[in-house]
C-alpha cells in the first residue's frame, strides 16, 4: 500500500526531529511513501474559525494533490493534522453541495479538483491495522522494558465521526504500540485529555496548569516517559513543563516533573535500534537522559 506523507507544519518546523525520526522507522519498515511536496497547513482549527471555506478549501488542497499523484491514502505523522484534514476529507466525502463550492474555489486558485476519492491516516493508525502489530514485532530488536504513558490528545480522538479508528472514551491503538516494543503502557485518566495548546496563547495559567496536571498524574502512576502522536501535544507538555513545574510548586513546593516527552516515531525507533542520536533526542527540553540510561 501506497501513503502520501503530509508532513505537517511542525515536523517541518519547531519539531524536526518528528520528521526524522518518521523517516528512519518508515524507512526500516519498508513503508511506500511519498512525501507531499505541494502541500499547506491544515490550519489547526484556527483559519476554519476565521474562515470555514478557506480551511476547507487548504486541506482540498492538499487532498486533491495526493489525488493527482494517484495515491488514496494520506499519512499524517501529527494527532492535529489527522483530526483537522481527516474531518475536511469526511465532511467534502459526504456533503455534495460543499464539495461543489470548495471545487469552485479550488480551481480558480490552483486548477485541482477534489473528487473525494482519498482517506486519511495517521502513522498510529496505519502501524496498527495496515501494517500490523505481528509485523512490526519483526522489527523489534531491542526491546524497551520501561513503564510509558500513552497521551493521545484531542485532535486525534475527536470528532469520532471523522477518526472512526479508535474508542474516543477508551482508546488502545497507543497502548498495542507500546507493548509492542516491549515497554508497558501506563494508565492514567490524562491520557485522553488535552495537553493545554490550545489555550497557552491566551489563557497560559491554565494551560501549565493542564500540563503539570497530565504530567504529574503520569509520573504520579510510575510513568519512566510520555509518548504523544502529536507534535503540538509534545511541545506543550515538553517545552512548558518547567513552568508547569513552578506553577505546581505554588501549592506542592516539593513537588518536581522532569518526564521526558517522546514523539511515538522515536519510541518506535529505540525499540529498532536506532541511536538517541539518530532519532534527534537531544533536541527535547526535558532531558531524555534517564530514559536512555534506564533503557540501556
Amino acid at each position: 500500500m501506497k501513503y502520501a506523507l503530509f508532513p505537517g507544519c511542525a515536523s517541518k518546523g519547531a519539531t524536526p526531529e518528528l520528521y526524522t525520526s518518521t523517516m528512519k522507522v518508515v524507512g526500516r519498515l519498508g513503508l511506500d511513501i511519498v512525501e507531499l511536496e505541494a502541500f499547506n497547513c491544515c490550519g489547526a482549527g484556527v483559519i476554519s474559525e476565521a474562515d470555514p471555506d478557506l480551511a476547507y478549501t487548504l486541506n482540498a488542497r492538499t487532498l486533491a494533490t495526493a489525488e493527482k499523484m494517484g495515491i488514496n491514502n494520506v499519512m499524517t505523522i501529527c494527532g492535529t493534522c489527522q483530526g483537522i484534514l481527516g474531518g475536511a476529507n469526511k465532511n467534502l466525502q459526504e456533503d455534495d453541495a460543499l464539495r461543489d463550492r470548495i471545487n469552485r474555489a479550488l480551481k480558480d486558485a490552483t486548477g485541482l479538483e477534489y473528487h473525494g476519492t482519498v482517506e486519511v491516516k495517521h502513522l498510529q493508525w496505519i502501524l496498527v491495522k495496515d501494517f500490523g502489530l505481528d509485523e512490526l514485532s519483526k522489527f523489534i530488536t531491542h526491546p524497551l522494558n520501561v513503564s510509558i504513558a500513552p497521551f493521545y490528545g484531542c485532535y486525534i480522538l475527536r470528532p469520532s465521526r471523522a477518526t472512526g479508528f479508535d474508542d474516543w472514551e477508551n482508546p488502545t491503538s497507543l497502548e498495542k504500540l507500546i507493548r509492542a516494543v516491549g515497554a508497558y503502557p501506563v494508565e492514567y485518566d490524562g491520557r485522553t485529555k488535552c495537553c493545554g495548546f490550545p489555550v497557552l496563547l491566551e489563557k497560559d495559567q491554565i494551560a501549565l496548569s493542564m500540563v503539570a496536571k497530565n504530567v504529574g498524574e503520569a509520573k504520579e502512576k510510575g510513568s519512566d516517559a510520555m509518548v504523544t502522536p502529536c507534535p503540538l501535544c509534545h511541545m506543550s507538555l515538553d517545552i512548558y513543563q518547567d513552568r508547569a513545574e513552578d506553577r505546581l510548586q505554588q501549592t506542592r513546593p516539593d513537588e518536581t516533573l522532569g518526564v521526558p516527552i517522546l514523539h511515538l516515531p522515536q519510541l518506535l525507533g529505540l525499540a529498532m535500534g536506532f541511536s538517541p542520536k539518530e532519532l534527534g533526542m537531544k533536541r527535547h527540553l526535558v532531558s531524555t537522559a534517564p530514559l536512555i540510561e534506564k533503557i540501556q
